[in-house]
């Protein structure tokens, strides 16, 4: 069985004060959450303070993003070992807004995820088509490009430790949602694809969560779908009661 994940994106939100008074008062709210797995992406600055403050909780930390060179002349970027010495165990890849405002490609999220992985790292790696692809029907094709450039040259053990989040980026701030209906769709498709690449045990065992403006009152439909294994959530990951809410969504 498949062990959920709620993973909070702040995005460009918070200062160190604000994250870690953030964490300190979801840590009581979520300390009873056995069925699922929290994890929390801060801004770079406060990461180290985060991981800190988080300490001998059940809520891990992610980066939300990174570079594949251990060191260079790379301004603004960051490194998977920069990462783990701020106590980072995770990391996002290839969110859309870095593929939209940064102009990332299929190319370099793949060689973030191999750098990560290469160094411990667990990418949450990301996925999804535009509106216009989703009304040209093109939703499938745009899945299939972005897993076979993604994870190419992946082994069947290296992709065994990736999580992967289906956001439709027509869905994210927007307010707008993909039915759970829709959604399980488009994870039931990409689960199809990893089968073919990676076999069926492989399939079987990834997670993929579902991103776009999930909200406390749509969760439990969303996670009532079987091949809904989480949310990669922004805005309602902002405050604590909100991201509480999400991560102890009613079950069945």
């Amino acid at each position: 069985m498949r062990t959920p994940v709620i993973a909070g994106n702040w995005k460009m939100y918070k200062t160190i004060a604000e994250a870690v008074d953030f964490v300190t008062k979801l840590k009581p709210l979520v300390a009873a959450a056995a069925h699922c797995e929290v994890i929390v992406a801060p801004p770079f600055t406060a990461l180290r303070a985060v991981t800190e403050a988080v300490k001998g909780s059940n809520i891990a930390v992610a980066a939300q993003d990174v570079h594949w060179d251990k060191e260079g002349a790379h301004t603004g970027d960051i490194s998977p070992v920069m990462l783990l010495e701020a106590g980072c165990t995770h990391v996002i890849i290839g969110h859309s807004e870095r593929r939209t405002d940064h102009g990332e490609t299929d190319e370099s999220v793949n060689r973030k995820v191999k750098a990560a992985l290469a160094r411990g790292l667990l990418p949450i790696v990301c996925v999804g088509e535009r509106l216009a692809e989703r009304e040209a029907g093109k939703t499938e094709e745009v899945l299939k490009r972005q897993f076979q450039g993604g994870f190419a040259g992946l082994t069947p053990e290296e992709f065994s430790r990736i999580i992967v989040a289906y956001e439709p980026v027509w869905a994210i701030g927007t307010g707008r949602t993909a039915t759970p209906e829709m959604a399980a769709e488009s994870h039931r498709y990409f689960r199809g694809l990893v089968r073919g690449q990676f076999g069926e045990a492989v399939a079987g065992a990834l997670r993929i969560l579902y991103g776009g403006s999930v909200k406390p009152d749509n969760v439990a439909g969303l996670m009532a779908q079987e091949e809904i294994d989480g949310a990669l959530v922004g805005g309602a990951s902002l405050k604590p009661d909100s991201f509480a809410a999400l991560v102890n969504y009613p079950r069945a």
